[in-house]
């Protein structure tokens, strides 16, 4: 199992997940030294070489994008790529290249610029959230004035995709038990752990250094400007917030509408933000088995969240040594169950399929379970996996230091884990372990972000968010100089065009009129 600090949006799950579901946690980083060479933070539009005065970084701001008509899954959009620097602070050094996917303003009489979207991960592709997603379910009139683009982070998707493992390695991988219980459990859990940190380091190459957030951040500044935009306009969601808050700390003045939903605070560190996410992901079980004892077939019985939390640590430990059958060739073991009831706690729009998923488990069957984790880990029918795992952990652990340094530190910290998750704290707790064998050392850590100078910033959060908690919305909107916190009293990861028209319209309207809702806004 590999659930540790994974935020996408709950719409990236829907997609990936398209027969059962009709965004952890990166960990904060400060500019390192790859950024000391970024321009000064506070240029004015037009002077954006000005702190550049040899010149090396004059040919990534100078290139012009040659867009041309997209093909396959992508028919009806437009696609460039673009061309920057491996390592900001030596531009000179080699560069990478970055794909990028456009959706026209529908009126481009009554065009504002550019909407740059990104769901999150870190890992998920923003190309595909635009072309799954976001192009036909951002409202009309933003779809009007905005054209809609997106470009997939380094070490992403199609930008000089991190890879690690092969589709078969990656298949046993995410078989891992997720609550080794005796030493041998914790040997083999480490070495589950090793393999995948010494793939990444043998198949990803030099980009494994060069894919923090402050780089993409970086890289983003370079797009606005071959738009031909002076402020970057943005919407990103979960992972999103802390990429598009790390753009405004690096570029305030260069902000323009920038909209934050399901947000993190990057002032936590990692083992912190694991056992808060931890909470999270009990608050929105305990949600879902109050909806779940509504039904006559709630497969966890009908007393309550305390017993339906009981009879779901029952159903995955017997999974350990007994896994089910799963589809034609294929068995659910604890691991995968595990990840497919997190991937379902997402989104409240999957809780009957998870309701139907432990009803066939029960029965011995265990294919809709498996098939939430496999949306969970974008695994398609063929067996093929995305980057989006491998991505994820190059990402949170060259951002931020490792939670625990080894099985040690998992163990002392399980009592806590298990206090505020007695569900899944277990699990969240090791998966927290990922980057303590990682071949790169981390480049950020923990630290407020102000961006003074910025204009208006929406932070959105939502009250029973399980992956990233209300608490961090209200932290990040606090710590910004310019923000303001549009609340959802809801379930659910993240609250944009996920069925509140109070939340639409006022994401919409600080889009359309750049009049963020007032401080006191609350919507449900």
């Amino acid at each position: 199992m590999d659930t540790s600090r994974l935020l996408r949006t709950s719409g990236t799950l829907a997609a990936a997940a398209a027969l059962l579901l009709s965004a952890l946690t990166a960990g904060p980083s400060t500019p390192t030294a790859s950024a000391a060479a970024r321009p000064q933070d506070r240029d004015e539009p037009g002077t954006t070489l000005a702190a550049d005065p040899a010149g090396l970084l004059r040919p990534f701001y100078a290139q012009k994008l040659s867009w041309h008509s997209c093909t396959g899954k992508g028919a009806g959009f437009e696609c460039a790529s673009m061309k920057v620097p491996l390592d900001y602070a030596a531009p000179h050094g080699g560069d990478i290249t970055l794909a990028l996917s456009r959706k026209r303003a529908t009126d481009p009489s009554a065009r504002l610029g550019s909407l740059l979207v990104n769901p999150g991960g870190p890992g998920g592709s923003a190309i595909g959230y635009l072309q799954g997603h976001a192009a036909t379910k951002y409202p009309a009139e933003v779809r009007a004035r905005y054209d809609l683009v997106a470009v997939d982070p380094r070490g992403v998707g199609r930008s000089t995709p991190v890879t690690c493992l092969s589709d078969s390695e990656m298949d046993r991988y995410a078989q891992a038990d997720p609550n080794p219980r005796t030493t041998a459990q914790a040997r083999s859990y480490v070495a589950n752990l090793k393999k995948f940190s010494q793939g990444c380091a043998t198949h990803a190459g030099r980009i494994l250094k060069h894919v923090s957030t402050v780089e993409a951040a970086r890289d983003m500044d370079v797009l606005r400007e071959l738009l031909g935009d002076s402020k970057l306009h943005y919407v990103g969601a979960s992972y999103g917030t802390f990429l598009g808050a790390t753009y405004a700390e690096l570029f305030p003045s260069r902000v323009g509408r920038l909209v934050l939903d399901g947000a993190l605070d990057p002032s936590l560190g990692a083992e912190r933000v694991n056992r808060e996410q931890a909470a999270g992901f009990q608050t929105a079980f305990t949600s879902f088995a109050r909806d779940c004892a509504r039904h006559v077939d709630c497969p966890l019985g009908t007393s309550g969240p305390d017993d339906a939390g009981k009879h779901l640590r029952a159903f995955l430990a017997g999974l350990s040594g007994h896994p089910l059958p799963a589809g034609d060739s294929r068995r659910l073991t604890e691991g995968l169950a595990t990840t497919g009831v997190i991937a379902a706690m997402y989104d409240e729009g999957a809780w009957p399929a998870l309701r139907k998923a432990l009803a066939d488990a029960a029965g011995g069957d265990g294919t809709v379970l498996l098939a939430l984790s496999d949306a969970y880990y974008e695994r398609d029918e063929r067996g093929a996996y995305s980057n989006l795992m491998a991505a994820n952990s190059a990402v949170n652990c060259l951002d931020a230091p490792a939670a625990f340094r080894g099985p040690d530190g998992v163990r002392q910290a399980l009592p806590a884990f298990r206090k505020v998750s007695p569900v899944l704290g277990e699990a969240l707790a090791w998966a927290s372990l990922g980057c303590a064998y990682w071949p790169v050392h981390p480049t950020g850590h923990p630290h407020r972000i102000t961006a003074r100078g910025a204009a208006p910033i929406l932070v959105v959060g939502t009250t029973r968010d399980p992956a990233t908690p209300y608490p961090w919305a209200r932290a990040l909107a606090s710590q910004l100089s310019s923000g303001r916190l549009l609340t959802y009293d809801g379930d659910g990861h993240t609250a944009y065009t996920r069925g509140s028209e109070c939340v639409d319209e006022a994401v919409d309207s600080y889009l359309l009129t750049r009049t963020p809702p007032p401080a006191s806004r609350r919507c449900s």
